[in-house]
């Protein structure tokens, strides 16, 4: 097997299947192997290129070959997808890995590091925690309402609740249910206060983060996600690509020599793209006050389009200056961005 240049694997939770190919593009070799056996293969296979989908365990798997000496290689699942062939199986999907990863113009994604992994998982656990306070205060707004009670909007009414119970006649029992939905609304209101002060202190030790910080509208969450998923952004040709791989550049439906541009495509990282445009909006509301040709940019446009138009491409600006940022080691300046000290 010493002509193989070329491993795809299909990741999975316990077993793994290989799809080994040569310079040619011949098949070699198909395996199935457990986790364990995986890393004993590889530890003692010749030095090659290992491809896999961007899914889960992947960015842990490319660490551990890359140890070993392997060019290892990470694809969307969306561009394997048209290369599999009729039916569907797991050692057709190792195959149609390596006939993607072989495609010269292929795109791949970048190992993300440890602390990058870790930074983005409490993200991930701090809107788990968002979204259940949330739908907690929904569950007693509405209960409320039941009764014929209508609690104020805003969490200073949902904070000040056992006050705001005595002052009506309730069963006991909702009450005591609504007391009990109170305390895991503070459970939770607390757990996301420990995880932002988490971040915040993360964010402080981070340069990248720092110099993202000082964009108008950009605040420690937003920054801290991008400085976690976009790392140094050579891993995109430019700023365009960034905004792109984030869904705020429009949909193209070109044929026939005409062009047709669409709404925003929304693909890629929604969260990353629901921050942005949340961070345009926060930027939009306090416009007043703002100066600079950003604030002048973004007067003019709100002249001739929609503000919902406006906030995505102000969105796709903050993209654009984010990667310029990470790409070149530049801080930011109103107008451009200079060389960092």
């Amino acid at each position: 097997m010493q002509d193989v240049t070329i491993v795809g694997i299909d990741l999975g939770k316990n077993t793994f299947h290989l799809h080994g190919q040569d310079r040619g593009g011949k098949a070699v070799f198909r395996k199935k192997l457990g986790r364990r056996q995986l890393v004993e293969f590889f530890a003692t296979f010749h030095a090659c290129t290992v491809v896999m989908e961007a899914c889960a365990g992947a960015h842990h798997m490319a660490r551990l070959l890359t140890t070993f000496g392997h060019e290892v290689k990470l694809i969307s699942p969306q561009f394997v997808r048209p290369f599999v062939k009729s039916n569907k199986n797991d050692f057709v999907d190792a195959e149609a890995i390596c006939e993607a990863a072989s495609r010269p113009t292929m795109r791949f994604v970048t190992a993300k590091t440890e602390s990058q992994q870790t930074l983005s998982a409490l993200h991930r656990l701090r809107e788990s925690f968002v979204r259940d306070r949330t739908r907690t205060i929904n569950q007693m707004h509405g209960l409320l309402l039941e009764f014929g009670v209508s609690l104020p909007v805003g969490k200073a009414s949902v904070a000040r609740l056992p006050a705001f119970l005595s002052e009506h006649s309730l069963p006991p029992r909702l009450i005591a249910i609504l007391q009990r939905l109170h305390e895991h609304y503070k459970y939770l209101d607390s757990e996301v206060g420990h995880i932002e002060k988490e971040i915040n202190a993360q964010l402080a030790d981070d340069e990248l983060g720092q110099r993202l910080l000082t964009i108008p509208g950009i605040g420690p969450i937003t920054a801290s996600v991008l400085a976690a998923e976009m790392g140094d952004g050579k891993q995109y040709r430019c700023g365009r690509d960034f905004a792109a791989s984030v869904g705020l550049v429009p949909r193209q439906y070109s044929t026939g020599g005409k062009a047709t541009l669409l709404g925003i495509s929304r693909r890629g990282d929604k969260n990353i793209r629901r921050l942005l445009v949340t961070c345009a909006r926060a930027y939009m509301l306090r416009l007043e006050g703002r100066t600079g040709q950003l604030a002048d940019w973004v007067r003019a446009m709100l002249t001739r389009r929609h503000s919902n138009v406006v906030a995505c491409a102000l969105a796709n600006k903050l993209a654009r200056t984010a990667w310029s940022m990470a790409a070149h080691g530049t801080a930011y300046c109103a107008g451009l961005t200079v060389a960092a000290d």
